[in-house]
């Protein structure tokens, strides 16, 4: 639509011409490119030199991106969501606009507003109630923008939002059933992103757990959000006002571990210039998270053992008992049953440590999460970087189709990869491609999608794993280590994608 390739053309005509491009953006299976080319063209047809446009409620996610800020602008305009113009405009639910934001009494006296030498603003709220905002900033021509462009950005937002609202609801739809919302209201899990059943079943048993002052045993695969199911188990208990305090006992050499736990005096070992206190006194009146649990040196066992039963332990280098209110929460990704048979764990801390016992599922068990996990790590990496890169509809799918041995830690590592390949080479959105290479997008094709996508999946198994293996000189041990698998699901993949040693069996 040209502003000025036909003068005479009326507003009705123009309106009409703004309409018809909405319908066929419309069209967009995905919301991103949708969004997108929605605000190129509100940009357009007002001319404004710069535009932001965001959308979402309590109930979708929010989606929002801007043309011609800078990241820093950005990072401000979104500051602005409850204050100033834009929070104006979502309070009263109508248009606002001026000539000069500079000398506009209502704004000048804010401080962004007099920073940035603001001046020509037309700001429209999305939908009634208010589901989002359309904010344009600049004329290349003095003064307010005038009433026809006022009038194309009114119908432009008043449309916009059912629109918005089909492909939203889409994307809901998508995700499935929600198995996870009345668990959620009785505790405090934002931190645990998915709906499915699998997730569920976690919470009804922190439900359990959370308001018992029992020592918890966390199990599940690497990866799979251990601490995070730690940390809301603690917020959901009596104790949230109390520490959370972490130890990995992978983490620390046996010579170390008990001073860490425990704290030790001074002149108890080479490092302990002064009195060390402990995780235990750390956190004292709230929860002591003891990650890989399994790892705790078998000798300092029995001393972990009596502090569970007594709450007494001994600092290092004292003979003076002392006392911590505090509980315990530990997780292991390995078979405590089987280390137990093996003798590399004390049976009795066994039964001590699983009085209440959690089963994290794997990324494999709640497949229908990954989506939305997925869409919340592009949105906190975009957030922290300052450019909105969200993932196509093609993206998810391709994330969902693929296995996760290495869970969310894995899925994760994945999506910033594919952020930062995305921003590098200026794409507004994250494909297939920028997640799994070129291949992904090579292969695939309208008929043999989800086969091409599969493919390409194996091959960057195929390519990371065979490049871990190649850089350790075919240590397995060191990889699985290094990956945080299992040894026995490192050997099933390998065999799975065939790779063997050159010259090896």
């Amino acid at each position: 639509m040209s502003r000025v390739a036909d003068p005479a053309l009326s507003q009705l005509e123009l309106e009409r011409d703004l309409y018809r491009r909405l319908l066929e953006l419309g069209e967009h299976e995905d919301v991103a490119p949708f969004l997108t080319e929605a605000l190129n063209l509100v940009v357009e047809v007002t001319g404004a030199r710069r535009g932001y446009l965001e959308l979402g409620d309590r109930k979708t996610p929010k989606l929002w991106l801007a043309k011609g800020f800078d990241d820093r602008e950005v990072d401000r305009v979104r500051a602005e969501l409850s204050t100033g113009i834009i929070g104006r405009a979502l309070e009263t639910g109508q248009l606002v606009s001026t000539a000069s934001a500079i000398e506009d009494p209502r704004f000048a006296s804010q401080g962004s507003v007099q920073a940035r030498q603001i001046r020509a603003v037309l700001c429209v709220p999305v939908g009634q109630p208010s589901r989002g905002v359309v904010y344009l900033q600049g004329r290349s021509e003095p003064g307010p923008f005038p009433e026809r462009d006022q009038g194309l950005a009114k119908i432009f937002a008043r449309h916009l939002a059912p629109l918005a609202d089909r492909l939203l609801a889409q994307e809901s739809e998508a995700r499935g059933q929600d198995h996870t919302t009345e668990l959620r209201a009785r505790l405090r899990v934002d931190e645990i992103i998915g709906t499915s059943e699998a997730l569920a079943r976690l919470f009804r048993s922190m439900l359990v757990a959370a308001p018992v002052d029992m020592s918890v045993l966390i199990a599940g695969e690497s990866g799979t959000g251990k601490t995070a199911v730690a940390r809301a188990l603690h917020a959901s208990s009596a104790r949230c006002a109390g520490p959370f305090v972490e130890l990995n006992c992978a983490a620390l050499p046996a010579a170390l571990f008990e001073s860490e736990l425990f704290g030790a005096e001074k002149g108890a070992h080479s490092t302990a210039d002064r009195r060390i206190l402990g995780k235990v006194d750390s956190a004292t009146g709230g929860t002591l998270f003891l990650d890989e649990i399994a790892e705790i040196p078998l000798e300092s066992q029995g001393k972990l053992l009596t502090f569970l039963q007594s709450k007494a332990y001994y600092r290092l280098g004292s003979s003076t008992a002392e006392t911590a209110d505090v509980r315990i929460v530990a997780a292991t990704n390995a078979d405590l049953r089987a280390e137990v048979s093996s003798k590399r764990f004390r049976e009795d801390l066994y039964y001590r440590l699983s009085a209440l016992e959690l089963a994290v599922p794997a990324l494999a068990e709640r497949r229908e999460d990954i989506p939305a996990i997925a869409d919340a790590i592009a949105r906190r990496t975009s957030a922290t970087h300052g450019r909105e890169l969200p993932l196509t509809h093609a993206a998810k799918l391709a994330l969902a189709e693929a296995e996760w041995p290495g869970n969310v830690r894995q899925l994760e590592n994945v999506v910033q990869r594919g952020w930062a390949t995305a921003s590098a080479l200026g794409s507004a959105v994250i494909e297939p491609k920028h997640l799994f290479g070129e291949a992904a997008a090579a292969e695939s094709g309208s008929d043999t999608q989800a086969l091409s996508y599969h493919d390409a999946l194996r091959g960057f198994q195929l390519r990371f794993l065979g490049e871990a293996l190649r850089e350790s000189d075919w240590n397995v041990s060191e990889v699985a280590r290094r990956l945080e698998l299992s040894r026995s699901r490192l050997n099933e993949l390998m065999r799975s994608l065939g790779l063997q040693r050159p010259g090896g069996k």
